[in-house]
């Protein structure tokens, strides 16, 4: 049989077996912390696990994930550079452009601009 198909036979088995082991031998300790829902660190109200939260939370998150991909996308380029062309210059170089004018165009609306006051609410809404 080839080592591939061995590895993917084996694998799937091995998984259900460790599953099911843990399924019947770990400690079954419900609480109410573990079935709470979890908000982004802060505590849920009592009786209401959907609380409202500002949009800059999802701003930032969105902003977060578009300059995380960014990164992503930044290694290769960096460790590759020496070896393209001009041609690859070129493009890591428009992808420079289209980055830095996205992050102006965020800057222009507001969108990653936290005032003090918005802090301020963000801060003391929260009861612990």
């Amino acid at each position: 049989m080839n080592t591939l198909l061995m590895l993917f036979i084996f694998v799937p088995i091995l998984s259900v077996i460790l599953l099911a082991l843990n399924l019947l031998l770990a400690p079954h300790r419900p609480d109410e912390a573990k079935v709470s829902a979890y908000e982004c660190g802060f505590n849920a109200i009592q009786g209401q696990t959907r609380s409202t939260f500002q949009i800059h939370f999802y701003l930032v998150c969105m902003l977060f994930l578009v300059f995380d991909l960014e990164i992503l996308l930044l290694f290769p380029i960096a460790v590759s550079l020496y070896q393209v062309s001009i041609f690859g210059f070129s493009i890591a170089l428009i992808f420079f452009i289209v980055l830095t004018i996205g992050f102006v165009l965020e800057i222009g609306s507001g969108a990653i601009k936290l005032s003090s006051l918005d802090l301020k609410e963000l801060t003391t809404n929260q009861k612990y």
